[in-house]
């Protein structure tokens, strides 16, 4: 292959290459291993392997331009965002390094999504931390990141607040006695929060 131009775009960190014969096509530093950008030149001849390493770059570059996509319209996680490129036919290779650079650029960050996730789950549920925690890690975020992003948001949120909302949300559906002790536990609450609760 040999470069006609490469010039940069409008999207931070990112360049349009025009190789002499074929499509021009995005790359970025950070997806050219054991090339070294600055010395690349118009009129230059790449040989057949590093011109596979600028072809992976541009195809890294395509799935990273439909991630932020995907970015751009709500906080994502990592495995959500894997999943959605994957259904949409990418490689996996692709999808690996273009999910690894907007983590390092914290444009993907699970525990903002967890946050985010917490904030909008918490308007129509009432629900305790292990409830919490289960539907967090069912969706691909570690126990860790889970924890420290529940511990953010029961330092804002009084679990004893909502555990009593979720009890007389639940009487007034008609729970009672054990049917009630049992959902609460089920939505995640602890039985002595729950007990507190109910003797208040």
């Amino acid at each position: 292959m040999i470069i006609s131009s490469i010039n940069p775009t409008s999207y931070a960190g990112m360049y349009k290459v025009i190789p002499k014969e074929g499509t021009s096509f995005f790359v970025r530093p950070e997806y050219l291993p054991g090339i070294n950008f600055d010395l690349i030149d118009k009129d230059v001849e790449y040989n057949d392997s590093q011109t596979e390493i600028f072809l992976d770059a541009g195809l890294a570059c395509v799935v990273e331009l439909k991630a932020v996509a995907y970015l751009a319209r709500c906080e994502q996680s990592r495995f959500g965002l894997n999943r959605k490129l994957t259904e949409k036919g990418f490689e996996k290779k692709y999808i690996m390094m273009a999910l690894d650079l907007l983590e390092s650029k914290n444009y993907l960050s699970d525990f903002r999504f967890s946050t985010a996730w917490l904030h909008s789950r918490k308007i129509n549920h009432y629900e305790g931390r292990s409830r919490l925690l289960s539907e967090l890690m069912s969706r691909g975020i570690s126990k860790e990141i889970s924890n420290q992003a529940l511990d953010e948001f029961f330092e804002e949120n009084d679990e004893m607040e909502i555990c009593k909302k979720a009890c007389e949300k639940l009487v007034k559906k008609g729970k009672t006695d054990e049917k009630l002790i049992a959902a609460m536990m089920q939505a995640g609450f602890s039985y002595k929060m729950i007990k507190l609760v109910l003797e208040k």
